[in-house]
C-alpha cells in the first residue's frame, strides 16, 4: 500500500531536517523531493514549525515504542539493560549523525518555545523510562543511576557522530556495564 500523502511529507521532511538542519531546510526543497506540491503540504500542516512538530512528534513516538518493546520483553532484573540495548539499536539504525532532538533543541531555544519544549520533554521520557528500568530491577535505591546512565546514553548520541557506531556502542556498553555492575555489586 503507498504511503499517504502526509506520510510521504513527515519523512521527507524527517530526514531532510536530521541531514540539513531545520532552518536550512526550506519548504520548496521538502515537496520537490517528497514529489507533492507545496498545497499539499499546506493541507496536512499549518506551517513549517507545524511539520517540524509533527516531524519529532511521530520520531518521538518509534523510538518510545522501541524501547518500550525492549522494557517489555526483559528478563526480569534486565530491563534498564535492554533499554540501554534497545537505544544502542536506535543510533545503529536511525541516529549515525546525533540525535535529532538535540538538534532541535539547539536550533529552537531561542525561536520556537513549543519545539524546544517538545524536545525536552522527548528526553524527560527517555529518563523516566531509565528510572522506572531501575526501579524495576530492584537498583532504585542508588541515588543518581538513572540520571548517570542517562549522561552515557546522551553521550553516545554525541560520540557516534564523532567516532562512529561501533565505538560508541562499544564504550556505551563498557560504561553502563560498569555503573550496573557497581549497583548490583552494592545491592549484594
Amino acid at each position: 500500500m503507498p504511503a499517504s500523502k502526509r506520510d510521504q511529507l513527515l519523512a521527507t521532511a524527517e530526514r531532510l531536517f536530521y541531514e540539513q538542519g531545520f532552518h536550512a531546510t526550506g519548504i520548496d526543497r521538502i515537496v520537490a523531493d517528497a514529489g507533492v506540491v507545496r498545497m499539499t503540504l499546506y493541507n496536512h500542516f499549518t506551517s513549517k514549525e507545524a511539520l517540524i512538530m509533527a516531524v519529532l512528534q511521530a520520531r518521538h513516538e518509534r523510538f518510545i515504542a522501541s524501547l518500550d518493546a525492549a522494557a517489555t520483553s526483559a528478563s526480569p532484573g534486565n530491563m534498564t539493560r535492554a533499554i540501554i540495548e534497545a537505544h544502542g539499536r536506535w543510533l545503529e539504525h536511525y541516529s549515525q549523525y546525533g540525535c535529532i532532538m538535540v538538534k532541535a533543541m539547539g536550533e529552537f531555544a531561542e525561536h520556537s518555545t513549543e519545539i524546544h519544549a517538545l524536545a525536552v520533554a522527548a528526553k524527560t521520557d527517555l529518563l523516566a523510562r531509565l528510572e522506572a528500568a531501575v526501579t524495576r530491577d530492584k537498583l532504585g535505591h542508588h541515588d543518581g543511576l538513572a540520571r548517570r546512565l542517562f549522561v552515557v546514553l546522551e553521550g553516545s548520541n554525541t560520540t557516534v557522530a564523532l567516532f562512529g557506531i561501533q565505538t560508541a556502542l562499544l564504550d556505551t556498553r563498557a560504561v553502563t556495564d560498569a555503573l550496573l555492575a557497581a549497583a548490583r555489586s552494592r545491592t549484594s
